[in-house]
């Protein structure tokens, strides 16, 4: 393995995290009605639990107003129970076999707990992010001692290493800053 092919696996790796952050906050409920929101809610179909996109088609009504038009009608009660039970705090009413979804206002304390909860996964993503560094200068280190790099390609590597995990770090706070503002905005 050469430098540059641990760097490539680093960075696509950091990569990796930061999809996943975006992700988890496009899942924190914002007090605006958006599809997305819907997307790790679990439903049972026929004995196997897949996500509402799979059952039904979610539409945004409004700013504050999600619509949920299942495709088979009798999918109409698991849909409304999936919805309640999920961790969204959401409580749709039921307009023959389509589901409206109000979102409810959030509060001050409820949008300071989600500001929370942004930055621990902000944090987390932050820690991966290391990770991924440790592993890749535990990498040099090895090609080092099995004589395959220098001691100066190793030190250049780690520099570059370095970089990406500030220029990573970086992003996540971006990322972690915009979701707050948006959260907060009443």
């Amino acid at each position: 393995m050469s430098i540059s092919e641990v760097k490539k696996s680093a960075e696509t790796r950091m990569n990796k995290s930061i999809e996943t952050l975006k992700n988890n906050l496009s899942k924190i409920r914002t007090g605006r009605a958006t599809a997305a929101l819907l997307d790790h809610v679990q439903v049972d179909y026929y004995g196997s639990m897949v996500p509402v996109s799979q059952v039904a088609a979610v539409n945004v009504i409004d700013a504050r107003t999600l619509s949920v038009q299942p495709w088979e009608k009798h999918m109409a009660a698991p849909l409304e129970k999936a919805i309640r039970e999920s961790d969204l705090g959401l409580n749709p009413v039921a307009l023959g076999e389509l589901l409206r979804v109000p979102m409810p206002a959030l509060t001050e304390e409820r949008r300071r707990d989600l500001t929370k909860v942004v930055k621990n996964e902000g944090e987390d993503a932050k820690i991966a992010i290391r990770n991924l560094r440790r592993d890749a200068n535990d990498t040099f280190k090895k090609m080092v001692k099995d004589k395959e790099i220098s001691e100066d390609d190793e030190r250049r590597g780690q520099d570059d290493i370095q970089k990406m995990t500030d220029k990573f770090v970086a992003e996540i706070d971006t990322l972690v800053s915009q979701k707050e503002a948006e959260i907060m905005k009443v």
